[in-house]
This record gives structure tokens, sequence and C-alpha cells, in this order.
């Protein structure tokens, strides 16, 4: 459907998690070329999928018994 139709953003969610390093790699080649007319926003802990990324924005939480916030 991103061949005949691009979308100007894709949002992915883990859809990485499944697969082994040497298919990371062939997941990542096929967002390179896709990227190529859509933005991709990627929600991952794979490690290669990071270092695939043009730009990484990174979250995390408090620890557990921190204070996140006072008043």
């Amino acid at each position: 459907m991103l061949k005949v139709k691009p979308s100007p953003f894709v949002i992915l969610d883990e859809v990485d998690a499944p697969l082994d390093d040497s298919n990371v790699g062939r997941y990542g080649d096929v967002l390179r070329e896709f990227a190529e007319e859509s933005q991709f926003v990627i929600i991952t802990h794979n490690k290669g999928t990071m270092e695939a990324a043009d730009t990484l924005y990174g979250v995390t939480m408090a620890e557990a018994g921190s204070a996140a916030c006072s008043g």
C-alpha cells in the first residue's frame, strides 16, 4: 500500500520485537526505502533498529520510589 499511495507519516510500535538480528537488518533496509516517500515514527527497544534511525528521541521513566515532581 505504501508503494501505491505513500502516507505522509507512519507510526510503528514494536513491530521489530519478534525479529532476529539478520531480519532487523532487512527491516531497516525496507524502512530506508519507504522513508524516501514517508516519515516514520518507530517505537522500539531494538538496538539494531535504533542504529538504523536518522534521529533518536529517548524517553525514560522515573525509578520506583523517586518523586517525578514535587508540589
